[in-house]
């Protein structure tokens, strides 16, 4: 090659745009994925599998798609297609998956936070902080044995994992395009979705069987939680999402 030719290389993504990828995202969630789906496949597993989970497979099996590992790799398959038809290099720069994490971590402490601030704002109600976190993640971490909090963190990773993916990647997605289609401005059609997808996120955990009696003060911080949660999604993508989700829950669920 002759010393005047040009030396063109690929600019490397900022770490904003790089953790925003779909292949960074299926990188980041898959050691989740795969301890979830380990976890509930070990004796007593199977108590700690998330109800979306259980909904999408009951989905599957219906259409005849029962195999148990068609789910997640229909997400892994998900995340792939999205990626290719965004037509990005198929690369990863591993040094960024560490500060994702930390990412993560920080807005589960803001979420968190956020509890806290709408805990003052229901000062009429005599539920303290602690029974709020307890309501929406199911049970507080106080006085739970060591099998009981390694179920909890199996269920608390495929909450991040699954509800994610259905209620912000395909909900959330369809509802802005389908609204999009209908007339709806850019703005207006996230707006109106995110409300929506929101309001659905925090009714499905009250659903039969798996669900909870319905309490007004939970269902509050779930529809607060989803609006977060699909503004993390359209902002910084699927995998910030979805580890963001499983560190509040574990922040709250696990840690006294």
């Amino acid at each position: 090659m002759s010393s005047d030719s040009p030396n063109i290389a690929v600019p490397p993504l900022d770490y904003w745009h790089e953790s925003r990828r779909p292949l960074t995202s299926l990188v980041f969630v898959a050691p989740l994925l795969v301890i979830y789906e380990a976890g509930v496949l070990l004796p007593g597993g199977d108590a700690a599998r998330n109800g979306v989970d259980v909904w999408l497979r009951a989905l599957l099996d219906a259409v005849g798609f029962g195999q148990y590992f068609l789910l997640p790799v229909l997400t892994v398959c998900i995340l792939l297609g999205w990626h290719h038809t965004t037509r990005q290099p198929w690369r990863v720069s591993w040094g960024v998956l560490g500060r994702m994490a930390v990412e993560c971590l920080l807005l589960a402490v803001c979420l968190r936070a956020i509890l806290g601030i709408q805990d003052a704002l229901f000062q009429a109600t005599v539920v303290p902080v602690d029974r709020a976190i307890a309501m929406v993640v199911g049970r507080g971490a106080e006085g739970a044995t060591l099998p009981q909090r390694l179920g909890d963190l199996i269920l608390f990773l495929g909450a991040g994992i699954y509800e994610e993916l259905l209620f912000r990647l395909i909900l959330l997605s369809v509802v802005i395009g389908g609204l999009r289609r209908w007339g709806a401005g850019p703005w207006a059609s996230v707006v109106w979705a995110v409300a929506l997808t929101s309001f659905i996120f925090a009714a499905a955990h009250y659903v039969p069987p798996y669900g909870e009696p319905l309490e007004a003060r939970s269902f509050a911080f779930r529809f607060v939680a989803g609006i977060f949660f699909c503004i993390l999604f359209v902002y910084r993508g699927f995998g910030i999402a979805a580890g963001a989700h499983a560190g509040f829950d574990i922040l709250a669920g696990l840690l006294p």
